[in-house]
């Protein structure tokens, strides 16, 4: 006997052309046998059913997929290219759910199904409801009346020309008297005097203050690398390295392919803290976690490998940021024994895959 065991509940919406509603979405499951040994470049059959209503309910879209599995027993297809077999998945009305997926397979790459499971389509699936904005139409008529009520409504351009005279001569609406400047009003940091003479930047026409501490965006090199992630201070956040610390390594060791480590923080320096777990129980290897606590970067010796939450702020950051592949990447939280998530820096999504397949690994560290 073989199994099946599907790696992902969500689905990956795919583009299409004339810039309109994606009509595809990918699904990718694992092959074993029941030895729980991979099933590798093996072709199999399989029916997908979109199924409304419930787990058991009406059928609205079947068809036919004959994938092969690769090396790591991962297959993958494309629901909506397939082979119909009724239905058409363009008139599915994703606002009229829940939706469930059901897949039924032949492992001997047939069409006598001796494998099922039914999973429900969750929130990624219902952006193709934003096809409704294509039919929208008319005009949008909006007013404000805390603004129409407001003082503010009332200045005029002429209003503006006076106040953009700040020379010391009063235009005869304004009485500017009190708005001299003194030597002794205070800086945003409330310790020192604030000096026109040192402060205005002729420039800009802005009073700065000197002793303002230092904020960074997005795309900023610093701290050892590129900040891809900031606070509302904008004083700390993330930064990554300026490359990969390798193009395929493994997530652990393959002694330890199915031992529980417990990095399972997810979050902001999540990453820090699975990284310091997992390495203090595998030993000096070249695996994911030790290629990031082992990089220099900067002369900085606190790397990690991120958690899956950074990972995703890392991704929503590549084109920034540049320099990434279109595959998948590690983070340091673990999934169960023998999975761990990644992040598909091609098709944006979350995936727990085996901990001894090989892929990208960048470093990160906070400042």
């Amino acid at each position: 006997m073989k199994k099946l065991f599907t790696l992902i509940a969500s689905v990956v919406l795919i583009s299409s052309v004339l810039a309109q509603s994606p009509e595809k979405m990918s699904y990718q499951a694992v092959v074993r046998d029941a030895s729980d040994n991979l099933i590798t470049s093996q072709s199999v059959g399989m029916q997908i059913h979109i199924l409304q209503g419930s787990l058991s309910g009406t059928a609205v879209y079947v068809e036919l997929h004959f994938p092969t599995t690769n090396n790591n027993g991962l297959i993958t297809v494309e629901i909506g290219n397939g082979t119909i077999v009724s239905g058409d998945i363009s008139t599915i009305d994703w606002t009229n759910g829940p939706y469930f997926i059901k897949t039924e397979t032949d492992l001997n790459g047939g069409t006598n199904y001796t494998i099922s499971g039914t999973s429900q389509l969750l929130s990624v699936p219902y952006a193709l409801h934003a096809k409704t904005a294509e039919t929208v139409t008319g005009t949008i008529s909006e007013t404000d009346p805390i603004y129409t009520s407001s003082q503010a409504a009332n200045i005029t351009a002429t209003d503006i020309t006076n106040l953009g005279n700040l020379s010391g001569t009063n235009t005869g609406d304004q009485d500017l008297s009190m708005l001299a400047l003194k030597s002794n009003v205070l800086e945003l940091d409330d310790t020192t005097a604030f000096t026109p003479d040192a402060d205005y930047e002729p420039a800009t026409k802005k009073y700065v203050d000197d002793n303002a501490p230092t904020t960074y965006s997005v795309g900023d090199v610093a701290h050892g690398g590129i900040v891809f992630w900031v606070d509302e201070s904008g004083q700390h956040g993330l930064v990554c390295a300026n490359e990969d610390q390798s193009t395929g390594a493994s997530w652990t060791i393959n002694d330890l392919r199915f031992e529980v480590f417990n990095a399972v923080r997810s979050g902001i320096n999540g990453g820090l803290a699975n990284t310091e777990r997992i390495i203090t129980q595998t030993g000096d290897w070249s695996y994911a976690a030790q290629l990031c606590a082992k990089y220099k970067g900067g002369n900085y010796g606190d790397w990690y490998l991120p958690s899956k939450y950074e990972l995703n702020l890392l991704y929503l950051q590549k084109d920034v940021i540049g320099g990434f592949a279109d595959w998948y990447y590690w983070s340091s939280t673990e999934f169960d024994y023998e999975f761990a998530w990644t992040w598909d820096f091609l098709g944006g999504l979350d995936w727990n895959l085996p901990k001894m397949a090989t892929f990208y690994v960048r470093a990160v560290r906070a400042f």
